[in-house]
């Protein structure tokens, strides 16, 4: 049996890199879908592919959430998983730092898993079962260079919010995890130069990034049944680049 088999599970951030890899490792291990991303060019054929629904919007907007909640309930009459994966990323130093790029950065990262959780939720309590995996970062446990601080700040909320709720809704069967990468191969990465890649490469033990099908290994094992006692953790995978 696949391990996921019989779930339905609502993705956000689902058209590219790490979402896109999670979304059809879920897909292989037998979950039924509702995914997401801001455009719907972009996720038509991806949903087609992968034989799913999906759905298009802003992720700082209640009602994509509310959207994302109804589309999974209407299609598979519940939600067992849900994966926050939506966000962006700014490079800005504190002193060149607007508020209107701060305020964006939080929208997006935390307002938008907060809206997420607040709509998927109710209907987890219904069954008194669910699982909701929400990305973080090795940024909202320490200070990197190469992230603003708004990604750090909306981060480590990230992983507050992912113990709070663990914390309340453990008791009704409903499991709260974050998973925190460090370097991953991504389409930005293919940008750096060799003397930089080579930098952050010496900075992780094994020796090699990231790839998005080892964060979404991870995230299908937190999804399913065989982690049935994990919750409230904030799950580094990052190549020993940070260790806590």
């Amino acid at each position: 049996m696949k391990l996921l088999e019989g779930k339905s599970a609502v993705i956000t951030g689902s058209s590219r890199g790490i979402g896109r890899a999670i979304a059809f490792a879920f897909a292989e291990s037998g979950a039924s879908l509702v995914i997401h991303g801001t455009s719907e060019k972009s996720l038509a054929p991806l949903a087609a592919e992968l034989g799913c629904e999906y759905v298009a919007g802003d992720i700082g907007e209640l009602d994509t959430s509310k959207r994302l909640a109804k589309k999974c309930m209407s299609s598979f009459g519940k939600i067992d998983i849900l994966v926050n994966n939506a966000g962006i990323n700014t490079r800005t130093k504190f002193l060149d730092l607007q508020p209107d790029e701060w305020e964006k950065v939080l929208r997006v990262n935390l307002t938008g898993t907060f809206y997420a959780c607040k709509c998927v939720i109710p209907y987890m309590l219904e069954r008194k079962s669910g699982s909701i995996i929400n990305m973080s970062s090795r940024a909202g446990k320490t200070a990197h260079g190469n992230a603003s601080l708004c990604y750090g700040a909306s981060k480590g909320g990230i992983d507050s919010m992912t113990r709070n709720l663990a914390g309340e809704f453990a008791p009704s069967g409903i499991r709260v995890n974050s998973i925190c990468p460090g370097p991953v191969e991504t389409d930005m990465s293919l940008q750096w130069s060799a003397e930089y890649r080579e930098k952050v490469l010496s900075g992780i033990p094994l020796r090699r990034l990231g790839k998005a099908e080892d964060i979404a290994s991870l995230a299908v094992f937190l999804a399913s049944d065989m982690a049935g006692f994990i919750t409230g953790e904030s799950i580094n995978i990052n190549g020993g680049n940070y260790m806590n």
